[in-house]
């Protein structure tokens, strides 16, 4: 990765974090996008202090396609290339489908996959033009097993799943790649929370037995990112301790 430039949306705490750190430790200098644009540029700051990266922090709205765009030349202009896009971002509002507000479906859609969308578009049609660039697109396992109380973030995910497949296709012919990982249970801020007991059931569907770390997930995205994977695309690599076989 030494040299190359990567994008990371919803990279300002979490996975999103996690994937930045590992990308710049293995040499590559990143852009953080994140709609928490005071976290974007201390966490870039952080990353290019430890790492000796270029690293930039930047305030963007996946769903405003304008700003997407205006956020591309930015980037293009001041690293020359772009060579690594990870859409990352994402958001819950999790119920019931026959609880579930029209917005709260809308809102999940237009983050995790009309956000995936819009950015791997803008960012692809610059890697056609260099003949090479990797998109990574976090997925989850929930887009392919399905989950009750979860139906906007199951087919926002299973969208993403689909569309890395046909990105993959279209563009293949001028050198861009086009992969997934989908997560399982992670540990996070969010998991924390979760009770004891709450905890023990999730346990109990994973064969090795442990939740798995942000780490796990930048691996798998760093390998996939990286020239390691020049053969591989169209494909969605699970981390999720076995629980989806």
């Amino acid at each position: 990765m030494k040299g190359k430039n990567a994008i990371v949306t919803g990279g300002a705490r979490g996975i999103g974090e996690a994937i930045a750190r590992k990308l710049a430790g293995n040499g590559a200098n990143v852009i953080i996008w994140d709609v928490m644009e005071d976290a974007a540029k201390e966490t870039a700051a952080k990353i290019a202090a430890e790492f000796g990266v270029k690293a930039t922090g930047a305030s963007v709205n996946v769903t405003d396609s304008a700003a997407i765009d205006a956020a591309v030349a930015a980037v293009k202009d001041e690293f020359g290339t772009i060579d690594v896009l990870v859409n990352n971002a994402g958001v819950t509002r999790d119920n019931l489908m026959m609880r579930m507000k029209e917005e709260d479906f809308d809102f999940v859609l237009n983050i995790n996959l009309k956000g995936v969308f819009l950015c791997s578009k803008a960012v692809a049609k610059i890697m056609a033009k260099q003949r090479g660039g990797s998109i990574v697109n976090i997925a989850s396992v929930i887009g392919i097993m399905g989950n009750a109380g979860q139906a906007n973030y199951a087919a926002s995910k299973g969208g993403v799943i689909a569309l890395s497949k046909t990105i993959a296709k279209e563009y293949s012919g001028r050198g861009v790649r086009c992969n997934a990982v989908a997560p399982g249970y992670i540990q996070t801020a969010m998991t924390d929370k979760l009770s004891d007991e709450v905890k023990d059931k999730m346990l109990a569907f994973i064969p090795l037995g442990s939740l798995g770390q942000p780490e796990d997930v930048a691996k798998a995205v760093n390998f996939l990112a990286s020239d390691e994977s020049s053969y591989i695309t169209g494909e969605v690599i699970k981390v999720d301790g076995g629980m989806v076989m």
